[in-house]
């Protein structure tokens, strides 16, 4: 029952995203402002408070980090052999595609799932840890995703480009100045802190109904078995082997551990999708994983409460 209780909120308000689409009471338009307000406002407001104020001698952790990183590097790398050596084994050269597909077996939506799931569990006092992962989740994938892509393709792709991109993207941008606050030893004055809570109120149930909204436009496509595999690569095997190497090798807390579990456990991010669009390679196998992977996560992670909880 406390499993249930931990899931059925965020499903509610994921389904009700949804099905506002699929009703047309709202349409893309109106999605595109409140994933504006969602990603630009609310989010990071959430993430710059929470990041001020965090101990953080508990998010600094080097085995956590390694615990985390290495099976989600080894999954990258075994999409891209799965990518290569099955599904497109008469198209071994193409690097970019590979690359894309090893991205779809190992990044997370951490921030629209992960955070909610480990906040609905454990409280908001053990996502400190969760701060310090997010912060390189996307720059080290991207930036593989890219370097794979470019062994076998050079483009005119731009890497100081992609590193402003990276360093002002909200939520690494929010994260980043929470941290300086907390390092600096700032203390924001009241009614400023008192306007960013606001702000922060609404930006877990905007981002899990952004969430459920986008779904409604991404379609799991006829090629659905690709989908599927980087679905179970992502959901199944990337968090067991997180909690396999956090328990056996580095022996994690256990509430560490079930933070990089969640985490790992998240279903495909939709920038994945983007990163395809971008590269024009596995977009619809990239779409179709980020609904099969987000509908499938509703049992994966109730398993995986389960087992840690």
């Amino acid at each position: 029952m406390h499993i249930v209780s931990i899931i059925f909120p965020l499903i509610f308000i994921v389904a009700l995203g949804y099905s506002c689409c699929r009703l047309s009471f709202f349409n893309k338009q109106h999605i595109t402002g409140l994933s504006k307000f969602t990603f630009y406002i609310s989010l990071p407001a959430f993430l710059l408070l929470n990041m001020s104020q965090i101990d953080l001698k508990q998010s600094i952790s080097l085995s956590a980090f390694l615990s985390f990183y290495i099976p989600v590097l080894c999954i990258f790398g075994l999409g891209i052999l799965v990518d290569r050596f099955y599904l497109n084994k008469n198209n071994s050269k193409n690097y970019q595609k590979h690359g894309v597909f090893g991205l779809a077996a190992s990044y997370s939506n951490m921030v629209l799932v992960g955070i909610p799931i480990i906040i609905a569990s454990l409280g908001k006092e053990k996502i400190a840890i969760a701060f310090m992962i997010i912060t390189f989740h996307s720059t080290l994938l991207f930036a593989l995703t890219y370097l794979i892509g470019a062994k076998g393709n050079s483009s005119s792709f731009s890497w100081s480009q992609f590193s402003k991109s990276m360093v002002l993207n909200p939520i690494v941008l929010s994260i980043g100045c929470g941290l300086i606050i907390n390092v600096s030893g700032i203390v924001l004055f009241k009614n400023l802190t008192d306007s960013l809570a606001l702000l922060a109120t609404p930006a877990i149930a905007c981002a899990l109904f952004v969430l459920g909204a986008n779904l409604a436009f991404y379609k799991i496509a006829a090629n659905w078995q690709p989908a599927l595999i980087a679905s179970i690569l992502k959901i199944i095997i990337l968090p067991a082997g997180v909690l396999f190497i956090g328990s056996y090798i580095f022996k994690l807390d256990p509430q560490i551990l079930t933070v990089l579990v969640l985490l790992s456990a998240s279903p495909v991010g939709v920038n994945a999708y983007l990163i395809a669009s971008q590269i024009k390679q596995h977009e619809a196998t990239l779409a179709g994983a980020v609904v099969l992977s987000t509908i499938l996560s509703v049992v994966s992670l109730t398993f995986w409460l389960a087992v840690l909880l």
